[in-house]
C-alpha cells in the first residue's frame, strides 16, 4: 500500500487562497485584457486572480502585452505545485517528468513507448495518483492540470530534462513523427547548432503549410533560439510571431514582433489590436520592401504576398473610414506593376464618384468566394457583395472564408470573417441568430487580442439591441464603441454605433435625433464617422429628414443613393431609394411609389426593411383614407417585426391599427412558450442567471454593466410574471424551454 501524500499548505497571503479573489478582480479589467489573462493562465481562476496584481498599468490597459511565461504569471502557485511534486519518490518524479515533456509544447505521444525504451516500470506512478497529482492510462499520464504539469517538467534538472527528450526522440521514428523528432532533439542540444536550426525551420515550415500553426511557432521559435546567425534568428522570431498571431496568441507574437522591424506585422498588429491609423502606413511600406526583394514575415511570404499587403491596407482604410487612402494604395499598386485588390480599386472609385467603375470592380472581388479559397481574400468578397446590396452572397463568402481559415489553423480570421457576415443578418430578419452568432464571434475576437474587431462587434450588438428594442443595451455598448474607437481611430465601428442608435430613435419616433445623429456618420477624421455606413444609412437618414420637415437634405440624400442604386441594380436598394421618393412625394403620388418599393424587396433578401417599408406605407394609405389596404399593409408589417423580435416596430405598427380604429392582435408569446416574451438580450440573461449566475457574473460575460443586468431581470420578471430567481430556474431550467 502506498502512503497517502499530503500536499503542504500555501502561503496564506497567496490571492489562489481565496475562491472569490478572481470574482472581485475580473471586473477591474477591459473585457480583452480580462479573456486574454484567463486564456493565458489556462483556466484557471487562482493563476489569473495571482498574474492581475503583476500586470504593469500599460499591460492592465491592454496597451502592452500580457506575460506568456507561466513563472511570470503565478509563480506562487506553481512553487506550491512543484513542492508537492519534490515530496514524492525520484522513479515518481522521474516519470512524471518524462510525461510533461511529451505533452508540451509539442504533443507527441511517444510516453508509452519511452517507458518501454528506457525499461522503466510504471508502479511508482501510484505515488502521484494517490497524492491526487496524476494519474496513469493505457496511452499515458494524465495530470491534475496544466499547472501541475508545468511544475512536473520545471521541478527536473536541466541534465535529466535534455536526457528525457533525447529519450522521446529516440522512439519517434514514423513517418508523420518528424516535427516532434526534431523537436526533442532540439529541446536535448547543449547550445547553438546551424544543423539542428535547418531541421527546425524545416519542420516549422511544413507544419505552417499544413495548418499546424501552434507546432511552427514552437519549432521556428525553437530554431531561433539555436541559430548561430543572428540575421537568421530575425528571421524565425518573425516567422514564429506571424504563426502565434494566425493561430491566435496575440501577446506572444507581440512580444517577438515588439524587438522586430518587420513593417507587415507591424501593420497587421495595429490593424487589429492597436491604433488602425498607423497600420496602413506600415502595410504600404512592407509592399515597397516586398518588391525590393526584401523579406516579409512568414505568413505574408507567398507568391500572393505583394496582394495580401494591399488587401490588409484596404481593410486599414475600411476600419478607419479614411477611405480615400484607397486611392494612395491604388496607386502605389501601380507604380509597383500589381493589380489592386477589387475591393481596394472599387472604394477608390466609389468615393471618386465613378459608381459604373465601382460597380464592375467590386463584381469581380465578389465573385472570388469559392469553396476552400484564401479566408482574407473571401472576407474581401463579402466586404465587395455588402457595398453591392447582395446578401446571399455575402453569407457565402464570409461562411467560407471562417471555415477556410479553421482548416488552416487561422484562429485569428474565424472572427474577423463574422464581423461583416452580421451585417447581412441584420437586415435579412435574423437579429436573434446574429445576435447569439456576434456574440460569440465577441467572444473569439478578445481571446485572440483583436480588441479592434472586438469593438467593431461590440458595434453590431449595438445595433442588434436596436433592432431588438433593447435600449439600454443599445446606449451601452454604443458609448464602449465610441469611447474605444476614437482611441484607436476606428471610424467604421464608431459609424456603426452611431447608425445604432439612429435606428433606435427612428423606432422609437425620434426622427430629429435620429436625423442628427445620422448627419454625423461621415465625420470627419479617422475614428469619428464613415462615409459608406453613412451611405448605407441613407434610406433612414432620408425617413428622418422628412420627418422634421427638411426634404431638401432628404433629396439631397436620396440623389446620391439612388445613383449608386441605379448602377448596382441591388433590388433592395433600388426599393429602398423606391421607398425614399414615396417618402418624398405628395398624397396620393406616394402609392405608386410605395407599390415599386414592395415589388422590388419581393426579389430581395432585406426582409426588415421591407417590413419597414409595409409599416411606412400603411401609414400613408391610412391618412388617405385607404383603411382596407392599409389594415392589410399593417397587419404584414406587425406580424414580421413579431417574427423578427423587434417590439418597438410592432408597437409602430399596432398604433398605427388604432389610429385606422381596428383592433391589434397581443403581442406574441404563447403560454406554454415564456422565452416568446422576451428579448434577445433578456432571454441570455434569464438563462444565465438560472443557471446560478450572479448579475455581477453576467455582467463580465456579456461586457455590460452590473446596472443594465439588473434592468434587464426585472425586465424578464415583468414580463414573465415572476418574482424571484427560483421561479425564474422553474420557468428556464432543466426540462424548461430551450
Amino acid at each position: 500500500m502506498v502512503t497517502p501524500v499530503n500536499p503542504p499548505p500555501l502561503d496564506r497571503t497567496s490571492p489562489h487562497q481565496h475562491p472569490d479573489t478572481w470574482r472581485q478582480l475580473a471586473p477591474t479589467l477591459p473585457e480583452g485584457v480580462r479573456v486574454r489573462l484567463l486564456h493565458s493562465v489556462y483556466g484557471d481562476p487562482r493563476a489569473a486572480a495571482e498574474a492581475v496584481p503583476r500586470l504593469t498599468a500599460r499591460q492592465s490597459a491592454g496597451l502592452d502585452p500580457l506575460p506568456t511565461e507561466p513563472a511570470e504569471l503565478a509563480p506562487a502557485l506553481l512553487r506550491a505545485h512543484r513542492a508537492q511534486i519534490l515530496a514524492l519518490p525520484d522513479d515518481t518524479r522521474l516519470l512524471l517528468l518524462l510525461a510533461a515533456a511529451d505533452q508540451h509544447p509539442v504533443p507527441t505521444h511517444a510516453f508509452v513507448r519511452a517507458v518501454t525504451a528506457a525499461g522503466l516500470r510504471t508502479r511508482p506512478l501510484e505515488a502521484a495518483e494517490v497524492a491526487g497529482i496524476a494519474h496513469a492510462t493505457a496511452s499515458g499520464v494524465v495530470f491534475r492540470d496544466v499547472w501541475t504539469r508545468i511544475a512536473a517538467y520545471e521541478t527536473g534538472s536541466p541534465a535529466d530534462r535534455r536526457d528525457v527528450h533525447r529519450l522521446l526522440a529516440r522512439v519517434l521514428r514514423g513517418d508523420g513523427e518528424t516535427a516532434g523528432r526534431s523537436w526533442h532533439r532540439a529541446a536535448g542540444a547543449l547550445g547553438p547548432s546551424a544543423r539542428l536550426t535547418a531541421e527546425l525551420t524545416a519542420a516549422a515550415t511544413s507544419a505552417h503549410r499544413t495548418g499546424r500553426l501552434t507546432l511552427a511557432r514552437a519549432l521556428a521559435e525553437r530554431a531561433a533560439a539555436l541559430s548561430p546567425d543572428p540575421r537568421r534568428q530575425s528571421r524565425l522570431h518573425a516567422h514564429a510571431a506571424a504563426c502565434a498571431w494566425e493561430s491566435g496568441d496575440t501577446d506572444r507574437a507581440r512580444r517577438l514582433a515588439g524587438a522586430l522591424t518587420d513593417d507587415a506585422l507591424t501593420g497587421v498588429l495595429a490593424l487589429r489590436t492597436g491604433n488602425a491609423s498607423e497600420a496602413f502606413d506600415a502595410l504600404l511600406t512592407a509592399a515597397v520592401r516586398q518588391t525590393a526583394g526584401e523579406r516579409v514575415s512568414a505568413p505574408l511570404s507567398t507568391p500572393d504576398s505583394l496582394a495580401h499587403l494591399l488587401a490588409r491596407a484596404t481593410e486599414a482604410a475600411i476600419y478607419t473610414g479614411d477611405l480615400r487612402r484607397c486611392r494612395e494604395a491604388v496607386r502605389m499598386a501601380g507604380r509597383l506593376g500589381c493589380a489592386a485588390p477589387g475591393t481596394l480599386g472599387g472604394l477608390a472609385a466609389a468615393v471618386e464618384g465613378r459608381y459604373e467603375d465601382a460597380r464592375d470592380l467590386l463584381r469581380a472581388a465578389a465573385g472570388r468566394c469559392g469553396p476552400g479559397g484564401d479566408p482574407t481574400l473571401l472576407i474581401h468578397a463579402g466586404i465587395a457583395a455588402l457595398l453591392l446590396g447582395d446578401h446571399t452572397l455575402a453569407v457565402t463568402a464570409t461562411v467560407r472564408a471562417a471555415a477556410s481559415a479553421r482548416a488552416r489553423g487561422a484562429t485569428v480570421t474565424v472572427a474577423q470573417a463574422m464581423e461583416f457576415q452580421v451585417y447581412a443578418d441584420f437586415w435579412t430578419g435574423r437579429p436573434r441568430a446574429g445576435e447569439a452568432a456576434a456574440a460569440d464571434a465577441l467572444w473569439q475576437a478578445y481571446a485572440t487580442g483583436q480588441d479592434n474587431g472586438a469593438c467593431h462587434l461590440q458595434a453590431a450588438l449595438a445595433m442588434f439591441a436596436a433592432i431588438t428594442g433593447d435600449a439600454d443595451v443599445c446606449r451601452e455598448r454604443a458609448a464602449t464603441v465610441r469611447s474605444y474607437a476614437l482611441a484607436r481611430g476606428l471610424g467604421l465601428p464608431a459609424a456603426l454605433a452611431q447608425w445604432a442608435l439612429a435606428f433606435l430613435d427612428l423606432g422609437h419616433g425620434r426622427f430629429a435625433a435620429a436625423a442628427a445623429r445620422l448627419r454625423a456618420l461621415a465625420g470627419f477624421g479617422p475614428g469619428h464617422g464613415h462615409r459608406a455606413i453613412r451611405h448605407l444609412a441613407a434610406p433612414h437618414y432620408v425617413e428622418a429628414a422628412v420627418r422634421t420637415g427638411d426634404t431638401r437634405v432628404a433629396r439631397a440624400a436620396h440623389a446620391d443613393y439612388h445613383r449608386w442604386a441605379s448602377v448596382v441594380r441591388s433590388p433592395d436598394d433600388l426599393a429602398l431609394s423606391a421607398r425614399c421618393r414615396a417618402l418624398l412625394a405628395p398624397g396620393a403620388e406616394a402609392v405608386e411609389h410605395y407599390r415599386a418599393a414592395l415589388d422590388l424587396h419581393a426579389h430581395g433578401t432585406r426582409d426588415l426593411e421591407r417590413a419597414r417599408t409595409e409599416l411606412l406605407f400603411g401609414s400613408a394609405l391610412r391618412r388617405l383614407r385607404h383603411r382596407t389596404e392599409a389594415r392589410d399593409r399593417l397587419h404584414s408589417a406587425l406580424e414580421a417585426f413579431e417574427h423578427f423580435g423587434a417590439p418597438h416596430c410592432a408597437a409602430q405598427a399596432r398604433a398605427e391599427l388604432r389610429a385606422l380604429g381596428t383592433p391589434a392582435p397581443p403581442a406574441r408569446g404563447a403560454p406554454d412558450d415564456p422565452t416568446g416574451r422576451l428579448t434577445a438580450q433578456q432571454l441570455v440573461v434569464a438563462r444565465m442567471a438560472a443557471e446560478g449566475a450572479t448579475n455581477r457574473e453576467i455582467a463580465v460575460r456579456l461586457a455590460l454593466s452590473p446596472r443594465t443586468i439588473d434592468h434587464h431581470l426585472r425586465g424578464v420578471f415583468t414580463r414573465l410574471g415572476i418574482r424571484s430567481r427560483i421561479e425564474l430556474v422553474r420557468l428556464l431550467g432543466d426540462g424548461g424551454p430551450t
